[in-house]
């Protein structure tokens, strides 16, 4: 029996000395409250304290706090069993690997992880209430297969990947915290997937131009403002809206942008002049020198909010929509995307012979194989390379 509670030790929750003469923990909600109807009630807990307590923290406790603010508990969460898929997936949710993600990152794991814990088998259980020991290679095999196709007939190859990737990273996480109830086999592990994406289009300088222009015409120049940041200084779309006007010339390095690849967490200072004193990036720097501060990033809504009767920051769905409405006023097709102003600035710069090392000093990739994606071959660069052998071969006969 403990003599001392230690530090965070769970409001409601007690220890008692078992026949067997381990430690068992219990929750009850408050004497007062079960007088006053409360839903919930008492639950034997186990053995292990910090499972124990994380039922406590983050399921039990706050219902409590939802009743007495609410009279509600929300929705109930059954206890995850040990060793289980659901219990995995929690275990791997409480762990650093998980909390350090970016939030769209976190919601696109969590997706990816109740497709496979929802899956209901033929026996009406859920693959989540499944014991890890009974997750064999083989029944993942299977999963995978009826997970494959929508129930409209369609496929969806790189959803399932995706879950399947994050499984086998949620299980190796849980193994590490809990060897003893994680098998050493993953069975998500050497599947054998494939996948080749669609790849995006890359948008050339002269869709760009238009693009500018139509949303100057439609009294939206933020909207041409983030097209031209995005193709010449290579900045993704959530980069670009996020672009504050601090890091535009600043104080200390007035010849520089300094921009953030959130998604890589790399800093590339941009240099926005020659040795010679020139501009190198004319359009865009004389477009925000021209521009109207709205705000303290440098791409700000252009009507002021209805309510607020300020500017206001684009929010990304927004943002989405508005670009679809003006690519459409532009004269353009639909596989004209923002992602696609990124690959276009990367393929003119490949196209022009940028080296790997030069686009990637611009771009923030790490490595060379990331810069693939992006710097799609063309046939300016076959032809420069081309040029390049024959004039190498005029040099001398190389093959002797």
């Amino acid at each position: 029996m403990l003599r001392r509670k230690p530090q965070g030790w769970p409001a409601y929750m007690v220890a008692k000395r078992l026949r067997s003469g381990v430690t068992g923990y219990y929750w009850a909600p408050p004497t007062w409250a079960l007088k006053k109807d409360c839903p919930l009630t008492p639950e034997a807990l186990g053995a292990d304290y910090a499972e124990a307590k994380r039922r406590c923290d983050e399921v039990l406790n706050p219902q409590l706090q939802g009743w007495m603010k609410r009279g509600d508990v929300g929705e109930r969460s059954p206890r995850l069993e040990p060793g289980t898929f659901d219990w995995m997936v929690a275990t791997f949710k409480r762990s650093p690997k998980y909390a350090g993600l970016p939030p769209k990152t976190r919601r696109s794991y969590d997706a990816a992880l109740a497709l496979i814990g929802d899956h209901i088998v033929k026996d009406s259980r859920r693959i989540g209430s499944f014991s890890l020991k009974a997750i064999t290679g083989a029944v993942v095999d299977k999963l995978y297969v009826k997970l494959l196709t929508r129930d409209d007939g369609t496929e969806r190859r790189r959803t399932v990947n995706l879950a399947m990737a994050v499984a086998r990273r949620a299980w190796n996480v849980a193994r590490r915290a809990s060897a003893d109830r994680v098998p050493l086999e993953n069975p998500f592990e050497r599947m054998g997937l494939k996948y080749r994406p669609k790849q995006t289009r890359p948008v050339t300088r002269e869709e760009l131009m238009r693009l500018v222009a139509a949303a100057d015409n439609a009294a939206a120049p933020s909207i041409g403002t983030a097209c031209m940041i995005s193709f010449y200084w290579l900045l993704r779309q959530s980069d670009c809206l996020k672009l504050a006007w601090g890091s535009y010339r600043p104080a200390d390095a007035p010849d520089v942008a300094r921009l953030v690849h959130h998604k890589t967490g790399e800093p590339v200072e941009v240099p926005l002049f020659d040795d010679d004193g020139t501009t190198l990036f004319p359009e865009l720097c004389d477009r925000l020198d021209a521009s109207r501060r709205l705000g303290s990033v440098i791409v700000m809504r252009d009507k002021p909010d209805r309510l607020r009767k300020v500017h206001l920051p684009w929010k990304l769905d927004h943002f989405r929509h508005a670009f679809a409405e003006i690519r459409e006023a532009a004269g353009l097709e639909d596989s004209v995307t923002f992602m696609g102003l990124r690959h276009g600035g990367l393929t003119e710069g490949a196209d022009v012979g940028l080296s790997d090392a030069q686009m990637r000093a611009l771009s923030g990739h790490r490595t060379a194989a990331a810069l693939l994606r992006y710097s799609q071959a063309t046939s300016r660069q076959r032809k420069v390379g081309a040029r390049l052998r024959r004039d190498g071969t005029k040099q001398g006969n190389l093959s002797e």
